[in-house]
C-alpha cells in the first residue's frame, strides 16, 4: 500500500509544472492519496491534474483564489460532497514581493501578507473544521521560507508572512493536538523553481555565488520539498505536530 493510500488531500498553488505543489500533488498520487489541486491559474492546475490521472493516479483540478474567503467555503463544499472529508491539507500558494524596505509599499505590504499569511490562516480554519467534524484526526502543512526564521535583505514583507506562518502552524498545533489533527511547517531554502530563472537571468554572476555560498553547493529540487510534506502528512509522522521543517542544504546551519 502507498503511504497515502486512501486519504483526501489538498495541495493549493499547484499549477505550474515546476513548483513545489505540482511536485506535491504528484508524489501524493503516487503514494496512493485522492488529490485536489487548486491554482488561480486552472489551465495550469488542470494540466498538472490531467498528467496524474494519465499516469494511474487519482487527480481534480479546481480554480481559486486563496486570499477569497468565500472560495475557500466553495472548495471545501465540493470536498465535502465529493469525500465526506479531508485527511492532509498543504497550503503551498504564495508569492514573493522582494524589494528593499524604502522601496516597498503599503500595498506591496498587503498584498504579500494576504496571499502568503491570510491564506493559509482561511485555509487551516476550513480544514480544522472539517477535520473536526468528521473526528478523523489529519495533517496541514504549511509553506513557510528560510526567510520566515532568517532576516534576508529585500525580504522584509516576504519574511514577516512567512515567519508569521511558522508561528501560526505553532499555535494551530497546540490548539488542535488532542484531537488528532497535526500542524506542521516546512522552510525550504533555494529550490529549482521557475522563479529562479528571472534570478538566474538577471544576475547570472550573482546568482552563481548565492548558489555557491550553499553548504551543499546546489539548490534543491520541488522533489526534495515535496518528499518532506508527504512525510508529514503520512501516519509515519503520527507524533509530530507544531514542528518546523528546514530543507535548505544547510545554509541555516551557518
Amino acid at each position: 500500500m502507498g503511504r497515502l493510500e486512501g486519504k483526501i488531500t489538498l495541495v493549493t498553488g499547484a499549477g505550474n509544472e515546476r513548483g513545489l505543489g505540482a511536485a506535491t500533488a504528484r508524489r501524493f498520487a503516487e503514494e496512493g492519496a485522492f488529490v485536489y489541486l487548486t491554482d488561480l491559474d486552472a489551465k495550469g492546475a488542470e494540466s498538472v491534474a490531467a498528467a496524474i490521472r494519465d499516469a494511474g493516479g487519482q487527480a481534480e483540478a479546481l480554480a481559486q483564489d486563496v486570499t477569497s474567503e468565500a472560495g475557500w467555503e466553495e472548495l471545501f463544499q465540493a470536498i465535502e460532497k465529493g469525500h465526506g472529508r479531508i485527511d492532509v491539507l498543504v497550503n503551498n500558494a504564495g508569492i514573493a514581493v522582494l524589494k528593499p524596505l524604502t522601496v516597498l509599499s503599503l500595498a506591496d505590504w498587503e498584498k504579500q501578507n494576504k496571499v502568503n499569511l491570510d491564506s493559509v490562516f482561511l485555509g487551516t480554519r476550513r480544514a480544522v473544521e472539517l477535520m473536526r467534524k468528521t473526528g478523523g484526526g489529519g495533517s496541514i502543512v504549511n509553506l513557510s521560507s528560510i526567510g520566515g526564521l532568517v532576516g534576508v535583505p529585500m525580504c522584509g514583507a516576504y519574511g514577516a508572512a512567512k515567519g508569521g506562518v511558522r508561528i501560526f502552524s505553532k499555535v494551530v498545533a497546540m490548539e488542535c493536538a488532542a484531537e488528532g489533527i497535526r500542524c506542521n511547517s516546512v522552510h525550504p531554502g533555494m529550490i529549482e523553481t521557475a522563479m529562479q530563472d528571472v534570478a538566474r537571468s538577471d544576475n547570472p554572476q550573482g546568482f552563481k555565488e548565492i548558489v555557491a555560498s550553499i553548504p551543499m553547493k546546489r539548490m534543491g529540487s520541488p522533489l526534495d520539498i515535496a518528499n518532506m510534506i508527504l512525510f508529514l502528512a503520512s501516519d509515519e509522522a503520527n507524533y509530530i505536530t507544531g514542528g518546523e521543517f528546514v530543507v535548505d542544504g544547510g545554509v541555516t546551519a551557518m
